[in-house]
C-alpha cells in the first residue's frame, strides 16, 4: 500500500541523467560490434578475430559501468549521505552489493 506523500512524490531521476546521450551512443557502439560478432561467426571467421572483438565488447561494457557506478556514487550516494544517515547507509550497502556483482565476489 502506498501512502499519499508517496503516490504524490515524482521519482528521482537516476544519477546517469546528465550522461545519458554518452552512454547510449556507446551502448549503440557495442550493440553494432555485437551484430558484427554475430556476423563474424555466421562467416566462420577465424577463432581469434572472433575472441578478439568479443574482448573488445566486453572492456566497453565495463566501461559503461564504470562510468554508471562513478554517476551512482557522485548523484545518488552523495544525495543521500547528505540527506539522511540511514537512506545513506542503505545506498552505501547498495553500491557494495553492486561492486560485488561487478567483481563476481
Amino acid at each position: 500500500m502506498t501512502t499519499a506523500h508517496h503516490a504524490t512524490r515524482e521519482p528521482a531521476p537516476p544519477g546517469y541523467t546528465d550522461h545519458k546521450p554518452d552512454h547510449l551512443d556507446r551502448l549503440h557502439k557495442i550493440e553494432g560490434q555485437t551484430r558484427g560478432i554475430t556476423r563474424m561467426v555466421a562467416d566462420d571467421r577465424y577463432c581469434i578475430d572472433v575472441l578478439t572483438q568479443i574482448s573488445a565488447i566486453t572492456h566497453a561494457l565495463q566501461q559503461v559501468a564504470l562510468s554508471l557506478l562513478d554517476d551512482h556514487i557522485r548523484h545518488c550516494v552523495t544525495a543521500a549521505t547528505r540527506a539522511d544517515p540511514v537512506r545513506a547507509e542503505e545506498k552505501l550497502d547498495e553500491l557494495t552489493l553492486a561492486l560485488r556483482r561487478m567483481l563476481r565476489l
